[in-house]
């Protein structure tokens, strides 16, 4: 079963920077599409970026000029690269393929 590993996350301050990493270890990410999602407290998930086995990208509005997405077919791994990070970006971060497979998560704290 297609696993997903997600890593990056951690503390940083307003305006700093990060970048997460979504792998799948024993199996090629090449024709999915990926999605990042975030959940803070309280609120629901959210799709935060996606990219297509074609390399095509969608981006939610609050994200837009901030963060990318790209993926590493070479590496298996498809990242978010988050800059300008605001306390409002702070939430567990997941990766899913296509529509059923997640991983754990990775946390996100932007706080000064």
């Amino acid at each position: 079963q297609l696993q997903l590993v997600e890593s990056g996350g951690g503390l940083v301050q307003p305006g700093g920077s990060l970048r997460l990493s979504c792998a799948a270890p024993g199996f090629t990410l090449d024709y999915w599409t990926i999605g990042w999602f975030r959940q803070a407290p309280g609120k629901e998930r959210e799709l935060v970026a996606q990219i297509t086995s074609a390399g095509n990208t969608n981006y939610a509005v609050s994200v837009k000029e901030r963060f990318t997405i790209s993926r590493d077919n070479a590496k298996n791994t498809v990242y978010l690269q988050m800059n300008s990070l605001k306390p409002e970006d702070t939430a567990v971060y997941y990766c899913r393929a296509g529509f059923s497979f997640w991983g754990q998560g990775t946390q996100v704290t932007v706080s000064s």
